[in-house]
């Protein structure tokens, strides 16, 4: 079934109700919407209703509209048509309401005072403004007056009037002397709200001549002065001395001091006062009191309490204010003056008044045609106000009749209106303290579906979250929604979504396979639109490895560990905090990938620290506790986890709740955090604990709710940082009475085993659940969307009921509802199954094959309709298998491939085809029980690719100037061969490559002898096959040219020449010359043998080695006469090449007689000659000569 409920309105969605009444704050916002959608005009901006203006400049007299069309705007001055064309004076903005008039240019502000209404009207109705009452500031000099000095005896009360000129608005009043410091006050000294200066008591400090006050006029920025006061203080003994020579001793003043008096009001006068305020306003209440010593001031109100959080006392507590007045702040409120001689009260009346105010305020109508709808105008105030109407800025009374409207007092009724019906309705609320006037408009529109969230939007969710899609919408009628998965799916339904009155569509726990493409549709009347979004869905982040509680010594070292595991799309930022706050700005703590270690631990890193994991869509964290102890000597603190809680009792005993109490046991140096109760089931679970509830670490009572039919017994453990206690010992039992269950199966789930039936399945109830004995359950089903009968059977105290002879594949409704000897449970809610599937009837239809390219190739296919899939479609199988290569047209072994595609997708790719070869496939349609029938074998061919490279490459029958070349075809030629290409090029002996030379050669060629070559040079050979698609993979060797023999028998005949045997026999002499020098100095004597020498510094470079295991091996006799050996080089594979055989001395020279003597053995002996290369070195051999011989030995 579906669901439908709202969602908040702090969701960022656009929502626009429209139903049979329709109350929308406006049209939605959208931009390409409101250039095509009609509106009437809305005042968005005006001025003030009492609107005091600077006379020194310009006037702007605000008003601001929007509606499609664009309204025009028009003005009223003191109720009649103001002509702004006629006054030059007077502009109005362009597409704008907003007047100025130029005062700064020659005209006078007074001459433009008065009341001003501006009208916003387009071809739907007419908007106006407030009445706005235009007043220039004034701020008057002060009356020129002339003020007589005070004089005054010491502890008399005193006041100096301010009385301030007239201003508009009234100015602000503050006391300065000349200097222009502001006058100190004090309880004694203070200034009323009238402006004047009280002084409950004089005394000789107050004297001075410059009390001045000053008027601010803030509207003009100007102070106006009053002329100073003059005050003078006469003490008693002072004016005693002064009057004595002309009065007796009997007279008034003869010796007394100042005298005290009790107090006495200086304002308000007399017992009682009243005030009138309005609501919402600050009320200001006012006592200032003489007297000696100075007065006290207190505030009470009679019958009642001054209002909390709204109350406050300024002034040395002389004045009360109210802020926000009510209705019910109305009361007597008295004023105590008291000294130590006695007090005074004052007690004012105060009577709170309102302007109107709101209820409900009218709000626009967005209606279709034929539709119905109310406008509620409602306001309160005190007295009650007057509600009059008035349509397109016209009383209603006298504006155009229309037939579809009825005004029923404060509410306007529309029936089946017409759009002819759009209007501006104004609703205007007043009594003696003000008014309210409130514009509401009637939007009759005819309009197509339109979907305002953006095409192609993408929504990314973390698996197991809600993922809500937007489809943000408007039209007129109000469109129906419709939700689809994937390009040709079906139609949303079922539990697993939310259908949300916005178009939102919610799926509560979105999991993997919820991924994919989402289709909104929106159709009404007039038409039908739709939009696409799409969801993926995301790994959550999880912290695989939490931090863990640590205890370390002060001044050690201590890691914490977090290491987390998260969607690979997804980057993280790991975060570590202490206490909730950031870490310390402190060199010692050393974030690290996933750990946080801190070095030389104090007593201040104490504390708890989080890991904290951020991505984009989620956000996890844990915590760990880190306890710092004192290092050794001094004996740490032992924090273990606390004892056991002990003489647990219950108290109250009733039906459904009981009260659980105990005593804590030592908490062992770590305070406890919380208990964890726990109860047992004697009755169904005896010995099976379970977790019930857990209260703070304070608090040793808990008050436990109770099921029906259990035989409880309870535990308490306690919790520190440290660890969880033992349990307690149990509780006494107690068994509560039995009662019908309180709630019905859960997981309840109909889902067929055969074709003809319908297996119902639920979770039963636990032993406690079922509230009393004789658990059973009632299962009910009936065939959805068929007007049948409900079919119920109670059975026992099961999980699984079969219903047999069922027809295949159809819904049913089901219900399971939970019963016992006491009763019923609570009428249970309906789920869909389906009764049993049976396999696919059809084969897909329709199948085509586009082959993209050598490798790839695209499948379609029709859907099967899902009457014949007979089953939940699971999607579609795809079998398909190479039939024969197109190149060598020779049949092999079929190895079929399957690819699956999930649900109702009609197409898929094939890929890792061979190119230029014939394949079959065919598709078959998949539900729950299995695969139908497979569709008609389709035929297709690839087309050639690149072949791979030849099979191999051999170098042969190398001369001075040839090699010769033989190759085998590639193993996957992938079309048609039509030719190879051989590249190759010589590399010197520093291993640089030479110029490369390409040669074509025929596809139906499988040697070549190339000639022209250089003698003893070493080649670079590439070579690769072509098809018409291009040229395949290469496969690359190298090879060397032999030696020229007449060149190598040159090389040794210098050795021949008399003058070079001279030269290195005198090189020879001189050398041993050196060497017996050498000796001598040394101080050693007798022989030095060579053999001994190289012995001793023997060079790997030039030992032989031996032939059978490769060793370094002894020197050749020089008597012997035979040819040195040279080490084997045996490649990796074990295997040796042509050229790589072994070869002494002779095959560098013309024999051993020939080319070395007695000497010649002698130098052979130290000639370090190097292993000839194998042929595919980088270098060419070279024959020894006496040359080499010498060098090798000096």
């Amino acid at each position: 079934m579906m669901k439908k409920k709202s969602i908040p309105a702090s969701k960022p969605f656009l929502i626009l109700f429209l139903c049979q009444i329709i109350s929308a704050l406006d049209v939605p916002l959208d931009s390409k919407l409101l250039e095509e959608l009609s509106q009437p005009p809305t005042i968005t901006h005006q001025s003030p209703k009492d609107y005091i203006v600077d006379p020194r400049e310009n006037i702007v007299i605000q008003c601001e509209a929007k509606g499609k069309p664009p309204p025009s705007f028009s003005w009223t001055r003191n109720g009649t048509h103001f002509d702004i064309d006629k006054d030059a004076q007077v502009t109005m903005k362009p597409n704008s309401g907003t007047l100025v008039i130029n005062i700064m240019n020659g005209g006078k502000a007074e001459a433009y005072e008065g009341v001003y209404q501006c009208t916003a009207r387009n071809e739907r109705g007419a908007a106006i403004s407030n009445n706005i009452v235009i007043r220039p500031s004034r701020s008057p000099l002060w009356t020129k007056e002339k003020l007589e000095p005070n004089q005054v005896r010491e502890g008399d009360s005193l006041v100096l009037h301010c009385r301030p000129p007239v201003g508009l608005p009234p100015p602000i009043i503050f006391w300065m002397d000349n200097a222009f410091q502001r006058l100190p006050q004090s309880e004694r000294v203070s200034q009323g709200l009238n402006g004047d200066l009280y002084f409950s008591n004089v005394q000789p400090e107050d004297t001075r001549e410059d009390y001045i006050c000053y008027a601010r006029f803030n509207h003009t920025q100007t102070i106006q002065q009053k002329q100073p006061i003059s005050v003078k203080v006469f003490s008693m003994d002072s004016l005693n001395d002064t009057i004595a020579a002309n009065l007796s001793d009997t007279d008034i003043y003869g010796a007394k001091p100042a005298t005290e008096r009790q107090p006495v009001l200086l304002t308000p006068t007399g017992s009682t006062s009243t005030k009138v305020e309005l609501r919402g306003n600050v009320l200001l209440l006012e006592c200032i009191a003489a007297g000696l010593p100075t007065p006290v001031i207190r505030w009470i109100k009679e019958g009642g309490e001054l209002p909390a959080n709204r109350t406050f006392f300024e002034n040395f507590k002389k004045t009360l204010k109210i802020i926000d007045v009510s209705e019910a702040d109305s009361g007597n409120y008295k004023c105590i003056a008291r000294n130590t001689l006695g007090s005074v009260h004052h007690v004012i009346s105060v009577t709170v008044k309102a302007a109107p105010y709101w209820i409900t305020a009218p709000r626009n109508l967005v209606l279709s045609p034929g539709e119905d709808g109310t406008l509620i105008c409602r306001a309160n105030g005190n007295p009650k106000p007057s509600i009059s109407w008035l349509a397109n800025g016209v009383p209603i009374a006298i504006a155009p009749e229309d037939p579809s409207r009825k005004v029923d007092g404060d509410t306007i009724i529309f029936s089946h209106v017409q759009e002819r019906s759009s209007a501006v309705y104004q609703c205007n609320a007043s009594n003696e303290y003000g008014y309210l006037l409130a514009n509401a408009f009637v939007n009759v529109l005819a309009e197509p579906p339109r979907i305002l969230t953006p095409a192609n939007k993408l929504y990314q969710v973390i698996a197991d979250s809600p993922a809500l899609l937007d489809c943000a919408y408007f039209g007129s009628p109000k469109p129906e929604i419709e939700w689809f998965k994937g390009v040709k799916g079906s139609i949303l339904r079922g539990n697993e979504y939310v259908f949300h009155d916005n178009g939102t569509l919610e799926i509560p726990v979105a999991q993997k396979d919820s991924t994919g493409t989402y289709t909104c549709v929106a159709r009404n009347e007039l038409g039908k639109i739709q939009n696409e979004v799409h969801l993926e869905i995301k790994d959550p982040t999880m912290i695989i490895k939490q931090p863990e509680y640590k205890v370390v010594q002060r001044y050690g070292q201590v890691s914490f560990e977090c290491i987390i595991k998260h969607d690979s799309t997804l980057l993280p930022t790991v975060m570590w905090l202490k206490d909730n706050d950031e870490l310390p700005d402190d060199e010692r703590f050393l974030v690290g990938k996933d750990n946080l270690t801190i070095m030389n631990v104090t007593d201040k890193d104490d504390g708890t620290y989080t890991c904290i994991v951020n991505t984009t869509l989620d956000s996890v964290s844990a915590s760990a506790v880190l306890t710092v102890v004192a290092a050794p000597p001094t004996p740490a603190i032992i924090y273990a986890r606390p004892n056991p809680p002990f003489d647990l009792e219950l108290t109250g005993q009733l039906e459904r709740s009981i009260e659980l109490s105990w005593i804590p046991g030592d908490e062992n140096n770590s305070p406890i955090t919380h208990f964890v109760i726990e109860y047992e089931d004697g009755l169904h679970e005896p010995g099976v604990w379970h977790y019930q509830t857990e209260v703070p670490g304070t608090q040793t009572t808990v008050q436990l709710k109770l099921s029906p039919y259990v035989n409880y017994s309870f535990r308490v453990i306690a919790v520190n940082k440290i660890g969880r206690s033992q349990p307690s010992e149990p509780s006494e039992q107690y068994l509560t009475k039995s009662a019908s269950p309180d709630e019905n199966p859960a997981n309840v789930q109909g889902i067929g085993s055969e074709p003809d039936n319908l297996v119902i399945t639920w979770e039963s109830l636990k032993g406690f659940q079922s509230n009393g004995p004789g658990l059973q359950y009632k299962v009910s089903w009936r065939q959805k969307d068929v007007d049948d009968e409900w079919t119920s059977v109670i059975v026992a105290n099961v999980s699984k009921y079969i219903v047999s002879g069922t027809p295949t594949f159809v819904p049913y409704e089901i219900k399971v509802q939970a019963l016992n000897d006491l009763g019923y449970a609570p009428e249970p809610s309906e789920v869909i199954g389906h009764s049993g599937e049976d396999l696919p009837m059809v084969a897909p239809g329709n199948v085509q094959v586009h082959v993209i390219n050598s490798t790839l190739a695209k499948v379609h296919w029709d859907p099967v309709p899902l009457k014949s899939v007979r089953g939940h479609l699971q999607g579609y199988k795809v079998y398909y298998w190479k039939v024969q290569s197109l190149s060598r047209r020779s049949r092999r072994h079929v190895e079929k491939k399957i690819l699956t595609f999930r649900g109702n997708k009609t197409f898929g790719m094939l890929p890792g085809l061979e190119p230029y070869s014939s394949y079959k496939l065919n598709v078959r349609v998949v539900n729950g029980k299995g695969e139908g029938p497979a569709s008609p074998d389709k035929v297709f061919k690839t087309p050639e690719g690149v072949p791979s490279s030849p099979s191999y490459l051999k170098i042969t029958n190398p001369t001075l100037d040839s090699l010769t070349l033989e190759w085998g075809s590639p193993t996957h030629p992938n079309g048609v061969l039509t030719s190879y290409i051989l590249k190759f090029q010589p590399i010197n002996n520093t291993h640089e490559l030479g110029p490369l030379v390409e040669i074509r050669i025929p596809a139906n060629e499988s040697s070549l002898i190339l000639k022209n070559l250089n003698y003893s040079t070493r080649y670079k050979f590439y070579f690769n096959a072509q098809t018409s698609v291009g040229s395949g993979s290469q496969i690359t060797e190298e090879a060397v040219t032999i030696m020229d023999e007449a060149m190598a028998s040159r090389q040794v005949d210098i050795a021949t020449q008399g003058w070079f045997i001279g030269l290195m026999c005198a090189v020879a002499l001189l050398i041993l010359i050196l060497l017996i020098v050498c000796f001598i100095r040394r101080n050693k004597g007798g022989k030095y043998p060579v053999k001994e020498k190289e012995d001793a510094h023997a060079d790997p470079e030039i030992q032989p080695m031996k032939e059978d295991d490769g060793t370094f091996g002894e020197y050749s006799d020089a008597e012997d006469h035979k040819p040195l050996k040279k080490g084997s080089r045996t490649p990796s594979d074990r295997t040796v090449k042509k050229e790589d055989s072994d070869d002494s001395l002779v095959d560098y020279g013309e024999g051993v007689n020939g080319q070395f003597n007695e000497d010649g053995s002698f130098i052979g002996q130290y000639s370090g000659k190097k292993e000839k290369e194998p042929a595919e070195g980088n270098e060419s051999s070279e024959a020894p000569s006496p040359v080499n011989a010498m060098n090798s030995f000096v």
